[in-house]
């Protein structure tokens, strides 16, 4: 059973029913040569979690882009960056479609069967996703259907090749549910308009609906029935209204206050921070448990926790609904107060400290050699396409961000896309020909909201008091959204949509819209939501909202650093190119690379060859790299000291003597020659040039007996190593 779609003149292919028939659901599609099935099974018996244990794993396979794994072990292992940020992606993309307290355990399985290197499979994978969940009998409120949105000479491609998206200036996926619904977006963008980035958005969202469209129809062919579940997690109305009527006698006065009462007074409390503010809700949640607990003891611990869960997130986001109030009294507008610092320790190649409200971060930048960069291993270059990198940023979050206490170390999968998110914003601004690899660490030190854009103000700030040569500051915000929906069909009849917010914003909101880039244009952009989807219109707000928001935000820091420092730290690392002719290549080597390697043993310095006659050398430091001039002056000065003539005659000092011949020197420091038995006759011999080939001199006894007229020629500047500066024009003098 399958379904052809054509999208943009290219033809997607949608299967089912041949292969995993054991799934509970499974799909195949197809773009070009590019296929990836994937799989939803779902068990039927409750999980012991509080929450949707959805697992979504997409893993890149060796075998489908014909290639064998370059480990020892010659098979895929742990998952790769990019295959980890591909399954938030999907599942961001399905999670808001499930019902409201399936806590079912779920798992979907993206499997690559082939890749033909031009068409990218992530975006496939989302589509099979949707298929797979949408032709099994697992409740899922689908299908979508998602698009990638290129843009080349300022035309919209949808589902570009591998080569068009590298010359493209955005990198889009809309995900969309039926009615022209917006589910999911991500993007990375070279500074786009505004304009043009919304543009895409519709463009993508429209192709979206042919996709939703075909997996409808393979759905309505085969009449797949969903499952009855034993149970929705939900709070129970009646414990719901005894929670919002629990009465708190004080102690000190005869008056009696409802919990609802209470919660609202909290975050009515704009003195309150982050920390004791949801301390005033624990108190008031553990006397309202332990009512409820009186009242229905027969109740499920979740009830009762779920119970009061939903009575503080009705109140809250009431306040907002209706009095346009915020926990922290500020409008639905307004940012946080914003700090800056740079240049925070001297030893630093450079460092910023971004604080925004009650959020914290600490950014360092750190330069290295180009060999330093990121190496793509062969199946990820084969599959996606992914290329060596000179830019990264790392992101880390502590547990003492949010005072608490957990194991240190590793890379969990949010950090990761914290990080792959900021690093998205600020990578269109850093100059392409930048000698060094960029190593940018943003560590949250304290964290109430929208670490992730404020790692990408930060890391800004960082990379100008670096002296990285960036062509705009870039600053990023996120955008939250409170609804009001319809109990008849689910539709929104109400929204407020709220600037830079607060955790306890996001966590009782239905989005996290996160934007980044600089007074020009947009630079990246992930939309997170928990609604099965939302209009355009709000998504075109939320993006107007936030282009207000990081304008002023831009003003803020360029009060801090307004452009990069003219000149890196004199405690930064050195670059200089030195120019090596391929005569004295085999002396400034070494027999076996030993010059090489005892020159970056000594000194620390890394040696990367250009071309044939380039070498560029990488110090940590200045003194490193003066350190290293002295080395390769000391193991070159015979040919630097000395100019031989061509034609010459000179005495040559035996120093071994072979079966081929005899090595010799023409000066006490010049490395040992070969005179071949065949040129041999007495100790005066004749220099007449070097071998093209190895460089080696070339001399010889028996030329003298030649009556020939010897030419006296002067070698050239271009036969010594050049230290930094230009490289010299070859020239020649004759006499």
């Amino acid at each position: 059973m399958s379904n052809r779609l054509f999208l943009s003149n290219r033809k997607m292919e949608l299967s089912s029913g041949k292969l995993a028939r054991f799934a509970d659901g499974s799909a195949v599609v197809q773009l070009g040569d590019t296929a990836v099935m994937v799989t939803a099974v779902s068990k039927t018996k409750p999980s012991a979690s509080q929450f949707m244990p959805l697992v979504v794993d997409y893993r890149q396979k060796a075998a489908a882009a014909g290639r064998i794994p370059t480990n020892y072990l010659r098979r895929e292992l742990a998952s790769t960056d990019k295959e980890i940020l591909t399954s938030r992606v999907i599942d961001r993309s399905i999670r808001p479609l499930f019902p409201a307290g399936y806590f079912y355990d779920t798992q979907i399985l993206c499997n690559l069967l082939a890749v033909d290197g031009v068409n990218d499979p992530d975006v496939l994978a989302i589509n099979g996703a949707s298929a797979a969940l949408a032709l099994s009998d697992i409740p899922w409120n689908g299908p979508i259907g998602a698009v990638r949105v290129g843009l080349v000479d300022g035309e919209t491609i949808i589902n570009p090749t591998r080569k068009q998206l590298s010359s493209s200036t955005l990198n889009l996926v809309v995900a969309g549910a039926p009615q022209n619904q917006v589910v999911m977006l991500e993007a990375t963008a070279e500074n786009i308009l505004q304009q043009d980035f919304c543009h895409a958005i519709k463009v993508g969202l429209k192709q979206t609906q042919h996709i939703i469209q075909g997996i409808q129809q393979l759905v309505k062919e085969r009449g797949v029935a969903k499952r009855t579940v034993q149970k929705l997690y939900v709070a129970p109305e009646e414990i719901v209204e005894c929670a919002n009527n629990c009465v708190f006698r004080s102690y000190f006065f005869s008056s009696q206050r409802l919990a609802s009462n209470k919660i609202y007074a909290v975050f009515t409390d704009s003195g309150h921070d982050k920390i004791s503010r949801d301390e005033a809700i624990n108190k008031i949640r553990l006397e309202t448990e332990e009512q409820l607990k009186e009242k229905f003891p027969e109740a499920e611990p979740y009830e009762i926790i779920e119970s009061f869960n939903v009575v503080s997130k009705d109140i809250f986001r009431n306040l907002v609904l209706n009095e346009y109030r915020r926990c922290d009294g500020r409008d639905l507008t307004s940012l946080r107060d914003i700090k800056c610092e740079v240049d925070m320790f001297k030893m630093l190649h450079g460092s910023a400290l971004f604080q925004r409200g009650q959020t914290q971060v600490l950014c360092t930048v750190t330069f290295d050699s180009i060999e330093s960069s990121v190496k793509s291993d062969v199946i990820s270059t084969a599959v996606s396409g992914i290329k060596d990198k000179n830019f990264m940023l790392h992101y880390e979050f502590p547990p003492y961000a949010t005072n608490e206490i957990g194991k240190v170390g590793g890379m969990n999968r949010r950090e990761l896309g914290h990080g792959a998110l900021a690093e998205r914003a600020l990578k269109p601004v850093i100059p392409q020909d930048f000698p060094f690899t960029i190593r940018v660490t943003s560590e949250v030190l304290e964290s109430n909201g929208s670490s992730s854009m404020a790692s990408a103000c930060g890391g800004s700030l960082a990379l100008m008091d670096a002296g990285v040569p960036v062509s705009s500051a870039v600053a990023g915000v996120a955008i939250g959204l409170i609804t009001k929906c319809s109990l008849e069909n689910g539709g929104i009849e109400d929204y407020r949509l709220l600037t830079d917010i607060l955790g306890i914003e996001d966590y009782y909101g239905d989005m996290d819209f996160k934007m980044a880039g600089t007074n020009k244009g947009i630079t990246a952009l992930q939309v997170d939501l928990k609604l099965p989807g939302i209009p355009i219109k709000i998504v075109m707000e939320a993006i107007q909202q936030a282009t207000a928001a990081k304008r002023e935000i831009l003003q803020i820091m360029n009060q801090t650093l307004a452009k990069p420092r003219p000149n890196r730290k004199e405690s930064g690392p050195v670059v200089e190119t030195i120019h090596v002719p391929l005569s004295k290549r085999l002396r400034f080597v070494g027999p076996g690379a030993y010059n090489l390697k005892k020159l970056q043993a000594q000194t620390g310095v890394t040696v990367s060859q250009l071309d044939e006659e380039t070498y560029s050398v990488f110090a940590p430091t200045p003194i490193a790299m003066h350190e290293a001039r002295e080395f390769i002056r000391d193991i070159c000065k015979d040919d630097q000291e000395v100019n031989l003539e061509f034609g010459a005659v000179y005495t040559a000092t035996i120093t071994e003597i072979r079966d081929s011949g005899v090595m010799v020197k023409l000066y006490p420091n010049m490395t040992p020659v070969l005179l071949h038995n065949s040129q041999l006759d007495q100790r005066k011999v004749k220099y007449f040039g070097r071998d093209p080939t190895d460089g080696r001199m070339r001399l010889s006894r028996k030329i003298l007996q030649s009556p020939a007229t010897a030419v006296l020629k002067t070698l050239t500047d271009k036969n010594s190593i050049v230290l930094g500066g230009t490289i010299p024009q070859s020239s020649t003098s004759s006499q």
